[in-house]
């Protein structure tokens, strides 16, 4: 039989079936799941889908927050031989649509009303669907009369009344998978136009597995069932699928799931994972409510805590220049600091027994993973993206490169295009192509490389660093290539920037769209009792473009007088999904924003048209 994420969790079952496997909180209390029960209910699913009537190769579409059930139907559906498709719980009814539709989606798997709801607004447009199950009941049930909707409870009994009558049915599809079934279809973020669907086979994910987990790719030594994880991001993103469902069918980790986004914070405190992936945007937030706490601390504790926060820049500062591995100097003023601060400190934030925090999905400013690295927690930039199964570069322990997104994973092949700079990989886990897209499959996939869009260089010879993404490098008027997002991360290390957009293409000089870190700035604009009632009212305050333009300022000073940014102008709204603003994985659509704030655009290039 081929080896599947399913065919692990099957045999982890069998082998350990009382240990615990998953955790997830009903009524504010931890309830249990062990690997027995884990099994028994993806055999529920997959008994169900059979039931239902569906055929190798059918999609089941997942739209639902991070839970236990997502991993029974994502792995209960690969059981039974069909593909998952997994919907951001924030797409709109629009995107819904067609994600639905292009995917050829038989069944939907949908958390609540809310995404029942919207599943229900696009039906004549997704004529392929025929069944929505949903797993919570309230608001649902009794309130809506469709043939097509099912409830979660009546779901499992119907799988289980097909096990017991066709014992053997779902055995026999997983004995038929082969390598090059796909698995699931993981939709692009869309920053350019339609997502596109690259469709993942087993023999791709088994790789990443092999890769990633099994070989120590991410963590070393390998992650084991000592490890605890929080599964927070969105499980249809390929990085939080490898950290949540991939992780823990290979190695046993024990996966922690958190309420909500909203209430990570709150989630990590309590659960103290030992391994840790996040997007810049979540190290950004974790370093911003550090800062805001600090500045709220009383006289004492405020002195103190800034006082070792310096002496942790310094280790910070020594840890980038060793690659991680600690000097005698070091240690010695860690274990000090250890014992005053960053003990409570990472305690407070929830890393405090992490050993592997991993930041991927997009570029981070060094100055971050360097306050990280200064209290404690071993940061690493890796780098992949879904086409590649996540599988290409990674900083190792004792070998990190702060600035670069670090070596080859085993097993890849990686250059550099001498012409362009583009960054291709080539390796196993190189995806099958994009779903009902042969012709974006050919743009990208050329014997057997595959080309990632990414701008990069190596750095001594032996890591990657991603300069930018080759459709967004800004050619002024003058002629000079500059990648803005080095601009950009440098301007979101402050705790005051959320979001920073540089614009320049065929310009004379650099423009930058800036919006503000609401939380915190509105705490700054308290402390100094300035009033204001909305959003847009604080980023217009005085005091707050004062604020801004500082930063820009101090950030100008590191760069280059063509790569300055000679204005800004700050948003007047949060930047939203359902607005068009930005992609489900929270990246700016930069057309979008063109589009949307126009205006604000032309206005800091007045005076250079005039001229």
């Amino acid at each position: 039989m081929t080896t599947t994420v399913v065919t692990r969790v099957r045999d982890r079952a069998a082998a350990t079936p009382d240990l615990v496997a998953l955790r997830a909180k009903d009524l504010g209390i931890w309830q249990e799941v062990s690997w027995a029960c884990y099994w028994a209910n993806v055999e529920l699913v997959g008994n169900a889908l059979l039931a239902l009537g569906l055929e190798p190769g059918d999609r089941v579409a997942i739209h639902s927050e991070n839970r236990r059930e997502w991993l029974y139907a994502d792995l209960g559906a690969v059981a039974a031989g069909c593909v998952t498709v997994g919907l951001y719980p924030t797409n709109p009814p629009p995107e819904v649509a067609y994600l639905l539709s292009h995917s050829g989606a038989r069944v939907l798997i949908a958390e609540d009303q809310e995404q029942v709801d919207k599943a229900l607004a696009v039906l004549e447009d997704t004529p392929e669907l025929e069944w929505i199950v949903h797993i919570e009941p309230r608001g649902v049930r009794g309130r809506y009369d469709n043939p097509k909707l099912l409830c979660w409870d009546d779901f499992l009994a119907l799988g289980a009344r097909h096990r017991d009558e066709h014992g053997g049915e779902l055995a026999a599809r997983m004995e038929r998978t082969t390598p090059d079934d796909v698995m699931t279809l993981i939709y692009t973020s869309g920053t350019t136009g339609p997502p596109k669907g690259a469709m993942l086979t087993v023999a791709n994910v088994e790789f990443a597995v092999q890769v990633l987990v099994e070989g120590g790719g991410f963590t070393s030594p390998p992650p084991s069932p000592a490890d605890v994880t929080l599964s927070y991001l969105p499980l249809c993103h390929v990085a939080e699928r490898i950290f949540t469902t991939w992780f823990s069918a290979a190695s046993g980790v024990q996966v922690h799931f958190a309420e909500s986004i909203e209430t990570v914070q709150a989630n990590l405190r309590e659960v103290q994972p030992t391994i840790l992936f996040g997007v810049p945007r979540i190290w950004e937030k974790v370093l911003a409510g550090v800062m805001i706490s600090v500045s709220s601390a009383s006289w004492l504790k405020r002195t103190v805590t800034r006082f070792w926060l310096r002496r942790a820049e310094n280790i910070g500062e020594t840890l980038v220049r060793t690659g991680g591995r600690h000097t005698g100097k070091s240690r010695l003023l860690y274990a000090l600091g250890w014992l005053f601060c960053f003990r409570a400190l990472k305690a407070r934030i929830g890393m405090r027994y992490v050993r592997y925090a991993a930041s991927g999905a997009a570029p981070i400013a060094p100055d971050v993973l360097k306050f990280f690295m200064g209290i404690g927690v071993p940061m690493h930039e890796v780098y992949g993206m879904t086409e590649n199964t996540a599988v290409a570069t990674g900083n190792r322990p004792g070998r990190v490169k702060v600035g670069t997104v670090g070596e080859p994973q085993p097993g890849t092949e990686l250059r550099i295009d001498e012409e362009t700079g583009e960054v291709l990989t080539r390796h196993p886990g190189t995806f099958a192509g994009y779903w009902r897209d042969p012709d974006a499959t050919r743009r990208v996939l050329t014997g057997g490389w595959l080309r990632t869009g990414d701008v990069g260089e190596w750095v001594g010879g032996t890591h990657l660093k991603i300069t930018d993404r080759m459709k967004d490098i800004i050619i002024t008027a003058g002629g000079k290539n500059i990648a803005p997002s080095e601009l950009e991360n440098a301007l979101k290390t402050s705790p005051y920037i959320k979001e920073a957009v540089v614009i320049g293409d065929q310009r004379a000089y650099l423009v930058a769209l800036i919006g503000i870190e609401y939380e915190t700035v509105g705490h700054w604009a308290r402390q100094r009792r300035i009033p204001y009632t909305t959003y847009r009212d604080l980023s217009e305050k005085a005091e707050v473009q004062e604020l801004v333009q500082s930063v820009v300022t101090e950030v100008n000073t590191r760069f280059a007088t063509v790569e300055q940014i000679k204005k800004f102008r700050t948003l007047p709204k949060e930047l939203d999904h359902e607005d068009g603003e930005l992609t489900a994985t929270q990246k700016v659509k930069r057309s979008a924003l063109g589009k949307a704030f126009g205006g604000l655009v032309d206005s800091m290039y007045e005076g250079a048209r005039r001229g």
